[in-house]
């Protein structure tokens, strides 16, 4: 969808809220897009930079021309370099037909480099030279062809430590970010919610649509969102694949809020009558599988047990963070290289990293 230079209403429509944070993003995204200045977005994951850079795209003077868009971290180490500037046939195992790359079929237009921070490091000095000379020269080849793109480039990570560390080159950042944005978190613009919620049930049947009241609203708006505007719009969904055409309450949100609950371990049922009757009221759930206790004579499989639950957290994270390994592995407190190993072992497929 292109939205026009200077089309204010569309571009409401499309970076949605009306808080501080937000007027002020879309007060930048006019200026930066005047110009053919590389922008760096900076912000956390799920706060909708992608949006961003497709808003600059399109109130700019390439609107109208392709937009593309690369996860640097999605993308096996040595296959990005083919990836951005293509590839000619015979030039690896594997590389059976020419290929163009996204600069290429960016051509007069804006190449997206998501999750910038992730690229290897001998690919940052082939991305300079690019930016530098615009130029590519496709693997395999000794044709050097000149490319007229703009890079909008995006992070969640601090890549002033990354510098200090030596894992992010210093004047590849400065070419890239020769103007820097801040996307907002959700938990800083909390009072655009109640018009995300709406615009993710735009488009939804009317029997799907949920209905919140005042105190459901007011914990929405309480909760921290580590996740972003994009664990808002997985909260919208799930809110209507269980609860279409309802009204909910606060109850029902924090359930919804916490989908992990359902996995945590539950106490056994108490096995004397006293006690079942005592306690009844607080048993009329039946206990999860993974409450369970030992039978005479029949001992629980332990390591099986704690492998069921771990896989099942792993999904719930992967749903939450819409694929994005780096996040879910964020979310689950372990590293990026850690939970890939463990996606490995239980054969869960990758979606995006």
């Amino acid at each position: 969808m292109t939205l026009g230079h200077n089309n204010n209403a569309a571009l409401e429509a499309l970076i949605i809220g009306s808080s501080p944070a937000v007027c002020r993003l879309r007060e930048m995204i006019r200026r930066v897009a005047r110009s053919n200045a590389s922008v760096m977005l900076c912000g956390p994951s799920g706060s909708g930079k992608e949006l961003v850079a497709r808003a600059i795209h399109d109130e700019g003077v390439r609107a109208g021309k392709a937009f593309s868009a690369i996860n640097c971290g999605a993308i096996p180490g040595e296959l990005i370099e083919s990836e951005l500037f293509g590839h000619e046939k015979g030039s690896f195992t594997g590389a059976h037909a020419r290929r163009i790359g996204h600069f290429e079929a960016s051509e007069g237009g804006t190449l997206f480099l998501d999750e910038i921070g992730d690229m290897r490091f001998d690919m940052q000095v082939k991305l300079l030279r690019v930016l530098e000379d615009r130029t590519i020269v496709r693997v395999g080849s000794s044709e050097v062809k000149a490319v007229d793109v703009r890079v909008i480039s995006a992070t969640h990570q601090d890549l002033g430590a990354a510098i200090a560390e030596g894992k992010f080159r210093e004047d590849l950042f400065f070419r890239l970010g020769v103007v820097v944005l801040q996307v907002p978190s959700l938990a800083s613009r909390v009072e655009d919610i109640p018009a995300l919620v709406r615009h993710f049930q735009r488009r939804m049947p009317a029997d799907a649509k949920c209905r919140y009241d005042d105190a459901a609203m007011a914990l929405l708006m309480q909760h921290a969102w580590p996740g972003n505007v994009r664990e808002l719009r997985n909260f919208v969904e799930r809110a209507s694949v269980l609860h279409g055409g309802e009204t909910l309450g606060a109850d029902d949100v924090a359930m919804l809020l916490n989908p992990t609950a359902a996995l945590a371990p539950r106490p056994a049922v108490p096995s004397s009558p006293a006690a079942v009757q005592a306690g009844a009221d607080d048993f009329t759930t039946p206990a999860t599988p993974y409450a369970k206790t030992p039978a005479p004579g029949r001992p629980i499989d332990l390591k099986r047990e704690i492998e069921t639950i771990e896989l099942e957290q792993i999904h719930v994270a992967l749903d939450l963070a819409d694929g994005i390994i780096s996040e879910a592995a964020r979310l689950l407190t372990l590293k990026r290289t850690t939970l890939i190993e463990k996606m490995r072992k239980y054969g869960v497929h990758q979606q995006a990293a």
